[in-house]
């Protein structure tokens, strides 16, 4: 069922969903979170599809929240609430209000969508384009107990990572690490299997791609051994090569979707490495809200790096495909030159904090 309503306001949609609810024969509020996607219009349908998609796991009110360009200087002084209420077939297992946000009233969404909340459950705000430098400071972001970014949309993902480093609230999460969470498990059951000493990583995946700095990030502060990046032409990440005492460990997936694990010693293993969509993603987020303590110690041990080597990665043109990229050294090794110039793999320490 869904009900267009033009120049509203909030409590005009409260009276719509309740409406809306007792028409399909469903009053009752089956609702476990609110998931509030703030985006354009631009993105706002493929936003939409994941975030039903993912409803079918984790019944949800979702709210979306289109901020309109207004041309004139005459719009922009003119307010304007509309909203499109979705319930029942149309809205996935939950409920769907989309808000398109006209004139001032823009800079105050958080003034629409606060009414609109679930009482007593959780929020998560998503940011699928566009985010914020400081997810928890922005009006919308304070309202949520989680906060879920996309660094893979930005035009310059390394520098957007040290941002978000600079900014990390408890509660905040990205997408590019939530990409990597099946490599990150086959990694760690392949070194469960030998007893062995890793002695170096080299983790080989697309230029400019956060998951793949998101992982070599993860590796040395796990490990605390020297990692090296390596450029191929992808799909995203294409392997992660350990080095041991007893031997390789190579996990490799040249197609995207099925990988090869080579241990040595073991015969080779082919392992389902899917490269999986937005609504995958967003459900995995939304089944833990609790802080993500993992991702704050990988983001700001690797971003702390990058940032000693000058910040983010070389423009195309600068180093060939397959190239290999030292991982930032530490500050005793700075003098050495820019991380352009290195040719050989820098170790990599623990962070003073730890």
């Amino acid at each position: 069922m869904k009900t267009d309503l033009t120049d509203t306001t909030a409590s005009q949609i409260n009276k719509a969903l309740v409406k809306a609810r007792r028409a399909i024969g469903t009053p009752a509020v089956g609702m476990v979170l609110t998931l509030v996607i703030v985006t354009d219009e631009e993105n706002a349908y493929d936003a939409l599809k994941a975030a039903g998609d993912a409803s079918r796991e984790h019944p949800s009110r979702t709210l979306v929240v289109v901020k309109r360009v207004s041309r004139s200087p005459r719009d922009r002084t003119q307010s304007r609430l509309d909203a499109e209420v979705r319930v029942g077939a149309d809205a996935g297992t939950g409920e769907t209000v989309v808000l398109r946000l006209h004139g001032e009233v823009v800079d105050h969404a958080q003034s629409v969508v606060l009414p609109l909340l679930l009482p007593d459950a959780p929020v998560v705000v998503w940011w699928p384009v566009n985010a914020p430098l400081d997810p928890a400071s922005d009006p919308l972001g304070a309202l949520a107990q989680r906060r879920v970014t996309d660094t893979y949309a930005c035009e310059q993902p390394v520098k957007e990572l040290a941002a978000r480093a600079d900014a990390y609230t408890p509660g905040d999460t990205d997408l590019s690490w939530t990409r990597i969470t099946p490599w990150r498990s086959m990694l760690a059951a392949a070194l469960d299997q030998v007893a062995c000493q890793v002695q170096g990583v080299e983790v080989e995946g697309e230029e400019f791609n956060p998951s793949c700095e998101l992982l070599a990030m993860w590796l040395a502060d796990r490990l605390d051994v020297p990692v090296r990046r390596t450029r191929s032409a992808g799909p995203g990440l294409t392997a992660v090569r350990m080095d041991t005492d007893g031997g390789p460990i190579v996990l490799d997936r040249a197609d995207g979707s099925l990988a090869t694990l080579a241990i040595q010693g073991q015969p080779k293993r082919a392992v389902a490495l899917k490269r999986r969509d937005t609504a995958e993603l967003i459900a995995e987020e939304l089944r833990r809200l609790d802080p993500d303590d993992t991702y704050a110690s990988a983001l700001r041990f690797g971003v702390e790096r990058l940032k000693q080597d000058g910040g983010d990665a070389p423009a195309k043109g600068e180093r060939g495909a397959g190239e290999r990229e030292a991982v930032p050294a530490p500050v005793e090794s700075a003098a050495k030159g820019p991380a352009a110039e290195a040719t050989e793999e820098a170790p990599v320490t623990r962070a003073a904090a730890k």
